[in-house]
Order: structure tokens, then C-alpha cells, then sequence
């Protein structure tokens, strides 16, 4: 595979005129070998968030005035990231990570926390094992403010016998079908409310000193329960125990296998291809990295033109081949590169962390690619094109695409009446649509 081929299907497009790699598997492997580059400034952790929701809650606040600047510096900083980042591959892998894992911003309160979900229970785990990143998340605040696990009570607990309250089965519910097992792994209805019952007492303490995770025993079903045909005992423990159990399952490891090949490689994966990562899952005990270097050798087994690009692909990609940012975004400043993408990605149809459902935005072509979402993209490429004050369109053109550069594209190019209509051409033109 050309190396720049390697570098767009497995990044986020290339950012200028950026020096390809003539060896791009290495170039992909050491990203995952060497610690995460990213820098994040101006934001503060998980805790920091939940104070700030408490304290708007306790006091009644109009508006969002301690959480809005929260928000508005995760937005800042990770987006600079994502248009300046050397490590493409590693990104992706924990953008594409966080879309397995979602949380939304649709419900659940996530708002100041769900920045400081990513880089704490996503990021520190893309190329560690599967199940290190399943614990992380299930005990973080925003998926259990999300799935509201946090107001689940087992029936029989002392809080469900005085409250009369009982299971929420949300987070249950998606861990085996969204997260782990799939629907083919076998559960059934009687698991749901199994898991549901361990996962009772998992929750988060708002008015501790150093807010978060919190295990309420007093709201946790008694007794043992029965999961897959496996017995899980009482408390927290018991939970972390069947989350080992469903992190290393055979079937956990097929469905990720899936899911990692339908977003790298095709929309309709290979059993071989699916197979091949599986295995390499199993036999490391789930190590991500070591499947995520799987897939650079599956893509010579499938169909030209790679995968189509999602909005928030697509419009990162724009941006990079223009080689905006390079200065902090002011997280207040509307014009600043990191905001340009954030209204880019709601305009083009994927706001930021704001999935409509648990299973997060599809990787699928056919869901992006209806004639009105290509138009709105080309409307807002000319935009962008017009901020363009210099550069050959042509060379970025090759820059960017090189030999999936088709000779008409650069035709129309050649006699188009200005840069930015130019630009236009390139960023509307079929092969850019695609990594």
C-alpha cells in the first residue's frame, strides 16, 4: 500500500504538505509503541466537573455558568489536538474507542464531565487490554450518569426495601449488547437483569471532598448471582469479576474484531479479516495494540477506495490539508480553529459527543452519503476555501491525495475561475470523500 494511502485510511488525512513515512507500517506501530503525545491544557479531571455540576445544582444556578467554561476548554483543547496531532493512528484509535464506549451529551448531565471521560478512561487504554478499558469505563461517573446505573437500587438491598425503588438495566444492558458480547453471544433476558443486579451499588458521589465512583452498599442486591452460567458473589468485587469474565470472552472478542475492520477497513467485513484480529485478541489476552497492527495488513484484501468519511472525518481532514491551527484555540473564541471544527461537525450532521443512541454514529457509508449531505459538505468547503490566501490548490491537491488524485478532478481544478472555487473542486471530489 503507498504510504500516503496508509497515512489517510488509518489517520486523520494529511496536514499540509507533511512528509510521508516510506515506511508506513513502522510509522503506524511506533505510534502505538511510544507514550500518547497529547497535550491537553486548561482543563482539570473528572472531580473538578462533578463540583462544578454539584455546586450549580445545590445552588439553583440559571444557565450553565460553571459548567459552560468546563465544556468550552475539553472542546479547546482536544479538537487542537485533532487537527495538530502527530500520533493520527492513536488518535483515531481513541476517538474510534470513545464512539464504542459512547456517552452523549443528549442526557445523563455529562456536559462537565465528559471531556475528562475521554482522557481518563479511554485514552490511557487504547493500546492496553480490552478489558482494563471496559472497568475503567464502567466505573466512570459519565457512563453511569449516562446509562443511569447510578440510580439503580437491587430490590432487596436496605435502600430498595425502604424506597421501594429498583433496577435500572440501561448500562446492563448495553455492556453485553453494545459493548462486550453482542446479541450473538448467547445472553439472554435473565443475564440483563443478572448483570443489572451485580452492577447495583455502582454510583457516583457528588458531595465527597474529591467527587466520583462511588460502591453504595447499602443499594447493592444481596446474594449471589448467575451471569452467562457463571456465579458472581456480592459487593463491588463481584462486579469487577464479571466484567473480567465478559471483557476476555471469546465472543467480546469477535464483536470488537468486528467493529475495529468495519471502521478501518470496509462496511462490510471479511469473516477471514474478522478472524484474523480475533485471534490476535485471544492470544494476547486483548491486547488493542496488538490488534489495532493487524488491520494495516487486511487492506490489501478489499475493494479500492477505502472508507467513506464521516463528517467529523471529513471536515478534520479539510482543515488539516489546510493546515489550520497551529496556536491554542481560546476556549471563548468562536473563530479559533478548534470552534471551526466543533460548528463544522454539528453542520455536517455529528455534533460533538452527541450521539443519538448508546451505539454510537455509524461507520457505515450509506448513512453519510445522501445527496443532501454532500451537498452541505461542498457549501461548507467553499466557505472554508475562502479563507485560503495562498498555496497552489494543485499542490495540495497532490499533497493530500497523491496517486488517488483522478485526472479529472485535476482537469476541473486546472479550469476553475478561482483558489477557492479551486479547493472546492478538490474537497467536493469523490476521492477525497474517502481515507
Amino acid at each position: 500500500m503507498q504510504s500516503l494511502e496508509m497515512m489517510n485510511r488509518f489517520g486523520w488525512g494529511i496536514r499540509g504538505t507533511q512528509t510521508l513515512s516510506d515506511r508506513p507500517h513502522d510509522w503506524l506501530a511506533r505510534q502505538l509503541h511510544e507514550p500518547d503525545a497529547a497535550r491537553f491544557t486548561g482543563v482539570g479531571t473528572t472531580a473538578d466537573g462533578l463540583i462544578a455540576l454539584h455546586t450549580q445544582r445545590m445552588n439553583r444556578v440559571q444557565g450553565d455558568p460553571l459548567v459552560k467554561p468546563i465544556f468550552q476548554a475539553e472542546v479547546a483543547t482536544q479538537l487542537d489536538n485533532l487537527l495538530l496531532t502527530r500520533q493520527p493512528f492513536r488518535e483515531r484509535l481513541a476517538w474510534f474507542w470513545f464512539n464504542h464506549f459512547t456517552v452523549s451529551l443528549r442526557q445523563g448531565g455529562t456536559r462537565a464531565i465528559i471531556g475528562a471521560y475521554m482522557r481518563e478512561a479511554i485514552r490511557p487504554h487504547v493500546t492496553g487490554r480490552f478489558v482494563d478499558m471496559l472497568v475503567a469505563v464502567m466505573r466512570h461517573p459519565a457512563m453511569l450518569m449516562y446509562l443511569d446505573n447510578a440510580s439503580s437500587i437491587g430490590p432487596d438491598s436496605p435502600a430498595g426495601r425502604r424506597g421501594h425503588r429498583g433496577l435500572n438495566e440501561n448500562l446492563a444492558r448495553e455492556c453485553l449488547e453494545l459493548h462486550t458480547l453482542s446479541p450473538q453471544g448467547g445472553y439472554t433476558q435473565a443475564d440483563v437483569t443478572a448483570f443489572a443486579a451485580i452492577l447495583t451499588g455502582w454510583g457516583v458521589d457528588l458531595k465527597a471532598d474529591q467527587p466520583g465512583f462511588v460502591f453504595r452498599e447499602k443499594a447493592h442486591e444481596p446474594g449471589t448471582k448467575t451471569l452467562m452460567g457463571h456465579r458472581f458473589g456480592e459487593g463491588e468485587e463481584g462486579g469487577l469479576q464479571a466484567l473480567h469474565f465478559l471483557g476476555t470472552h471469546p465472543a467480546t472478542y469477535h464483536h470488537i474484531a468486528t467493529r475495529m475492520v468495519a471502521h478501518f477497513i470496509t462496511d462490510t467485513p471479511d469473516a477471514r479479516d474478522v478472524t484474523q484480529v480475533s485471534r490476535v485478541l485471544q492470544e494476547t489476552g486483548g491486547n488493542l495494540a496488538a490488534a489495532a497492527l493487524v488491520l494495516p495488513t487486511l487492506v490489501n484484501t478489499t475493494p479500492e477506495g477505502g472508507k467513506f468519511r464521516s463528517p467529523m472525518d471529513y471536515a478534520t481532514a479539510v482543515m488539516r490539508a489546510l493546515s489550520m491551527g497551529g496556536t491554542p484555540s481560546q476556549p471563548d473564541d468562536p473563530h479559533s480553529p478548534a470552534h471551526t471544527l466543533l460548528a463544522a461537525f454539528a453542520a455536517l450532521g455529528q455534533p460533538l459527543w452527541t450521539a443519538p443512541l448508546p451505539n454510537g454514529w455509524s461507520d457505515r457509508a450509506a448513512d453519510w452519503a445522501a445527496p443532501a449531505d454532500m451537498l452541505a459538505r461542498s457549501d461548507w468547503a467553499w466557505q472554508m476555501a475562502g479563507q485560503v490566501r495562498d498555496g497552489d490548490p494543485l499542490d495540495i491537491a497532490h499533497a493530500v491525495l497523491g496517486p488517488a488524485l483522478r485526472a479529472q478532478t485535476v482537469t476541473a481544478m486546472q479550469h476553475a475561475g478561482s483558489r477557492q472555487d479551486a479547493l472546492t473542486l478538490l474537497f467536493s471530489s469523490p476521492e477525497f470523500q474517502r481515507r
